[in-house]
C-alpha cells in the first residue's frame, strides 16, 4: 500500500519543501506578538498538536475534506481567512480574538493555522502523490523540531530583537501575512 523506501535526497528535498510552506522563521514576530498577548507560549504543546495535525492530515485529510463535502479550496479560504484576522490584528495593533482562555495560543492560532496551516496541509496533500511516504514523516519530525527550536528560544530571540525590532518586524510580516492570506484566497475563489 506504501512505499516505505529510505531516501536521503527525497527527505531533503521533502523538508526543504516543508520549511518553506510552514516558514517558521518568518512567523517569528507573529509568534513573538502571540507571546505578548497571551503571556507564554507552550513549545511542547504547539509541536506536538502541529505534528499530530500534519500526520493525521497527510493519512487521512483527503478523506475527511470529501465526507464532509468540503473541497481542498474551501479549506484553503477558511486558513486564509483566520491568516487575514491574525495579519490585521499585527498591522493594527487590535484584538479582534477575545479568547479569555490564553493558554488555547500555542493551540490555535500557533498550531493551527500558523505552523499547520492550510499551506502546509494543502503541500502535504499534494506531494503525497509525488514522494514516498517515509520521507513525508521524516520531513514532517524535523522540521516540528525546527519549530520547538525556534518555540523554546523566542525569549532569547525576543532580547535579540528588541522592543524596536519586534514592531518593525510585526507590521513588516503583518504585511506579508495579509498578501498570503489575500493570494490563498484569490486562487481558490478565482478573483
Amino acid at each position: 500500500m506504501f512505499d516505505l523506501q529510505f531516501d536521503i535526497v527525497e527527505i531533503l528535498k521533502v523538508t526543504m519543501v516543508l520549511f518553506a510552506v510552514i516558514d517558521v522563521i518568518g512567523s517569528i514576530p507573529v509568534i513573538i506578538s502571540l507571546k505578548q498577548k497571551t503571556g507564554n507560549i507552550d513549545a511542547k504543546k504547539a509541536s506536538f498538536v502541529s505534528l499530530g495535525i500534519m500526520v493525521v492530515f497527510l493519512f487521512v485529510g483527503n478523506t475527511i475534506l470529501n465526507i464532509i463535502g468540503i473541497s481542498i479550496g474551501d479549506f484553503a479560504i477558511a486558513g486564509s481567512i483566520l491568516i487575514f484576522i491574525v495579519a490585521f490584528e499585527m498591522l493594527l495593533g487590535i484584538q479582534i480574538n477575545k479568547d479569555t482562555m490564553p493558554a488555547t495560543a500555542s493551540v490555535i492560532p500557533l498550531a493551527f493555522p500558523l505552523i499547520a496551516g492550510t499551506g502546509t496541509l494543502t503541500t502535504l496533500l499534494s506531494i503525497r502523490a509525488e514522494y514516498n511516504i517515509v520521507s513525508i514523516l521524516i520531513a514532517i519530525v524535523l522540521n516540528v523540531i525546527i519549530v520547538y527550536f525556534v518555540l523554546k528560544h523566542l525569549n532569547k530571540l525576543e532580547r535579540l530583537l528588541g522592543a524596536g525590532g519586534i514592531a518593525i518586524l510585526k507590521k513588516v510580516f503583518g504585511i506579508i501575512l495579509l498578501a498570503l492570506a489575500i493570494k490563498l484566497f484569490r486562487k481558490y475563489t478565482g478573483l
